[in-house]
């Protein structure tokens, strides 16, 4: 190391990049996010969630109908924004078995078991939306899930 050439702490701060300022917001880009913020003020001074998905899933899809039923009234009531049900794909698992035990390799069963799915989108949602879906009760043999966020 030569001496001479050493750099004070002085000049390397130099040649670092000053921070820039940000740049002063439009109205459009203050609006912007303020309705993609995830907690926003109503009225009445409640806090609200952005959004809550909620999938649901049956074997029978009458009784998934019922229960889809069920929460779009109880979340329109509080005052959520619903988008839904969205009819998902019907999930089809086939099963194929043997008739014998293991001579007779044609004679085979086939059966098949349907999962229909619906999909509920709930915007604009309050506490108190949380409250009535959680007190809400359904059919059995509905699987849900919930999504926050």
């Amino acid at each position: 190391m030569n001496p001479s050439k050493k750099e004070s702490p002085a000049s390397t701060k130099a040649t670092a990049a000053k921070p820039k300022k940000p740049a002063k917001k439009s109205a459009k880009d203050i609006a912007e996010t303020a309705v993609s913020g995830v907690k926003k003020e109503k009225k009445g001074g409640e806090t609200k969630v952005q959004s809550i998905r909620i999938r649901l899933s049956a074997f029978d899809h009458i009784v998934l109908d019922e229960a889809a039923g069920k929460i779009i009234d109880t979340a329109q009531r509080s005052g959520a924004v619903v988008h839904g049900p969205i009819p998902l794909p019907t999930h089809v698992r086939k099963f194929t078995i043997n008739r014998s035990t293991f001579k007779h390799k044609d004679a085979r069963d086939q059966f098949e078991m349907r999962i229909h799915r619906r999909l509920i989108d709930l915007t604009e949602t309050t506490f108190k939306t949380i409250e009535s879906l959680q007190s809400l009760s359904l059919p059995s043999g509905v699987d849900i899930e919930i999504k926050m966020g």
